[in-house]
């Protein structure tokens, strides 16, 4: 049975856009309407899989306030960059952006990383197969008020996950892969519920899966309530 439903939930972690080989909804939500999801914060799988700029460009272009656009940004040296500087990542006027240094190539926590980072002074996400704890480790020395959404942390690195968690307080983390049970439970109990996040990775990742578990959380409504959206509110 249910523990406790939440009343608002946000998305963290969706994508939007055509995916390559295979044949997914380009328009989340309808999606979002089913399960019960208010709002959702979005990557273009062109920034993914193809060219950052054109990814960023359509993104920003989608002008629904309930799909709020987290852009892919490439730091790099000028004419190696997406975008050409950190102030037009301000300009934008997002809240949130999303690194890929291993799909796209570059250096985490190189010179020219770390500069722009610094510039730009907003929250980043990153998928863990895109990093290493090292590196995030490395990156949060670095840049100490970096504010640091990890996704899919998957569930066998639970003990990574936690010695980060320990390690680096600016480190929230997206839920919707720990599907084992009782691990969001033991993350909260030792970390705190609003260092967690909801968010799913849809649709290249199950969906259903991360909003069941959501639902069934032996938790408090209090605690259910921040990792529905609460979290990501005090991350933003």
């Amino acid at each position: 049975m249910p523990k406790y439903k939440p009343s608002r939930i946000a998305d963290a972690h969706r994508l939007v856009g055509p995916v390559p080989f295979d044949d997914f909804p380009e328009d989340p939500r309808a999606e979002l309407d089913r399960l019960g999801v208010e709002r959702a914060y979005v990557t273009h799988t062109l920034s993914l899989y193809a060219d950052p700029q054109a990814g960023n460009e359509a993104l920003l272009k989608l002008g629904d306030p309930r799909l709020v656009p987290v852009p892919v940004v490439v730091p790099g040296v000028p004419g190696a960059c997406a975008p050409a500087s950190p102030d037009e990542v301000r300009d934008w006027g997002v809240r949130l952006v999303r690194l890929c240094p291993e799909r796209h190539r570059w250096e985490l926590t190189g010179p020219v990383s770390l500069r722009w980072l610094a510039v730009l002074g907003l929250p980043v996400a990153i998928d863990f197969e895109e990093t290493s704890p090292g590196g995030l480790l490395t990156l949060a020395r670095s840049l100490p008020d970096l504010r640091i959404l990890l996704l899919n942390p998957g569930y066998r690195r639970l003990r990574a996950i936690a010695e980060l968690m320990t390690e680096i307080p600016g480190l929230w983390l997206e839920i919707g892969t720990v599907n084992t049970q009782g691990g969001v439970e033991w993350l909260a109990e030792r970390f705190g519920a609003s260092r967690l996040v909801f968010g799913t990775g849809a649709p290249l990742v199950d969906d259903c899966g991360p909003r069941y578990l959501l639902d069934h959380l032996s938790l408090g409504q209090d605690e259910v309530d921040l990792i529905a959206a609460g979290s990501l509110e005090g991350l933003l």
